[in-house]
């Protein structure tokens, strides 16, 4: 029976993978489709996956609504397409009226055409910056001055603070009251101990009291199909020695796992509810990085993220403030997405940073795995993904449909029904190519 929990693991695997999928088709789609609507273009398909049709219903519009067999996918099909990409039905165009023609997306005006396309990756766009904002418009912002808001479960020898505890100082070094959460500069200052001296304000008087190193070797979060998360580690692990030296700062890990040129680690770990720690080995993987000032860097990484040793009060951050980090969060995703792409054009990094759908649905399922947040964050991370994809200027792709109506705007008459013939033929191998490397970047890359 020891298949049983691989099957789990597979099956939510699975499951995670259609249902961020579905979503983000389902916005893309959706776009296209209002905007068409608006524009005077009449649909007449919405499917969201392929195949044979399990459910439909027709709305007061004319609009077929469908859910199909194979959630791997979707499309909206125009009035006057012969097909899901929008090839032109010459055919059944013809006897149209001309009433009737404008309604279809090859006699539309361009203006309208356009914006039916271009709605697509815009809606996906849209999408990403709204969940984005709403996260951060929920979890909030780390209050200043810097308070305990919880204590996060660490070893027993590790000292604890209160919640509601306001710091002043820590190891004898004063806090400043717009201190956040990174204290720059603080931890190269600190002695690397388990216990280290807090100055706190408590109910209205300052004390002087022990608490635990700021950031100990406490795992916050873990990357997908990372070499940590292979391995079995978990977040609110806590690492106590590396290759038998005990070590106290996740600083410390950190600086061992990038010196380690890639060699097998002995890893000691406390589990929270455990009598005994875990013992791990643990290989560093070789990851390509971006830079903050562009381009990229090698590092060797295990996959995790710290953070300090208690959960630090919040407050409510403004729905301005939390779109505004939700358009630059779905903007920083695009632009290093766009880099990477460029790198791994150029030979600057590996191809293996290009991940295909056997990728894509484990990190879907790593993610689900690891809380709902996790997974609406990821959620919204491919839909900046898939919304830039569309747009690359590819036949086939929303992206080549723009730039044929570029052309026809410069022009003045679109492309030959021969020319485009070609060209989708081309993009659709290219495409076709581009996601067979990439599948077999999932098989075969480390």
């Amino acid at each position: 029976m020891d298949f049983l929990p691989q099957f789990g693991s597979i099956f939510m695997t699975l499951v995670a993978f259609v249902v961020a999928l579905s979503i983000i088709v389902a916005i893309h789609e959706y776009g296209h489709y209002i905007i068409g609507r608006l524009s005077g273009i009449r649909a007449e398909v919405f499917s969201l996956g392929f195949g044979p049709v399990l459910f439909a219903r027709t709305d007061r519009h004319g609009t077929r609504w469908q859910l199909a067999a194979l959630p791997f996918g979707g499309y909206v099909k125009f009035l006057g397409d012969s097909d899901a990409a929008s090839g032109k039905d010459g055919a059944a165009i013809s006897t149209l009226s001309d009433a009737d023609r404008r309604m279809t997306m090859h006699g539309a005006p361009l203006w309208a055409r356009t914006a039916t396309v271009a709605a697509g990756p815009v809606f996906n766009f849209i999408l990403s910056v709204l969940v984005f904002g709403t996260l951060f418009f929920v979890q909030g912002d780390v209050a200043r001055p810097l308070a305990v808001a919880e204590m996060r479960p660490l070893p027993a020898a590790y000292a604890t603070l209160e919640p509601g505890d306001r710091l002043l100082a820590i190891g004898g070094i004063d806090l400043p009251e717009d201190t956040g959460p990174s204290f720059t500069g603080l931890e190269a200052e600190l002695p690397r101990e388990a216990t280290v001296e807090y100055r706190v304000l408590r109910d209205g008087a300052e004390l002087t009291v022990p608490g635990p190193y700021p950031y100990p070797p406490l795992i916050t979060q873990l990357a997908p199909n990372s070499a940590a998360y292979d391995i079995g580690l978990k977040v609110g692990d806590v690492i106590e020695t590396v290759d038998g030296t005990p070590i106290t700062a996740f600083a410390e890990l950190k600086e061992i796992v990038e010196a380690s040129d890639g060699r097998v680690l002995a890893l000691k770990v406390w589990r929270e509810g455990l009598a005994d720690p875990l013992d791990f080995a643990l290989a560093p993987r070789r990851v390509d990085e971006p830079n903050p000032e562009g381009g990229f860097r090698t590092e060797w990484r295990i996959g995790i993220a710290g953070g300090m040793a208690f959960e630090p009060a919040t407050e409510r951050m403004g729905a301005l403030p939390a779109l505004r980090d939700g358009v630059a969060q779905t903007w920083r995703i695009a632009e290093s997405s766009v880099s990477g792409l460029w790198h791994m054009i150029t030979g600057a990094i590996s191809t293996c940073n290009m991940t295909g759908p056997i990728g894509i649905a484990q990190t879907s399922g790593a993610m689900a795995s690891q809380g709902a947040v996790s997974f609406i964050w990821f959620v919204a991370a491919l839909s900046t993904a898939v919304g830039l994809l569309n747009l690359f200027p590819i036949p086939v792709l929303d992206g080549g449909h723009l730039v044929f109506f570029a052309y026809e705007a410069v022009a003045g008459r679109p492309p030959s029904d021969g020319a485009l013939r070609v060209l989708m033929g081309a993009g659709l191998t290219l495409i076709l190519g581009v996601m067979l490397f990439a599948l077999r970047n999932d098989v075969f890359c480390p």
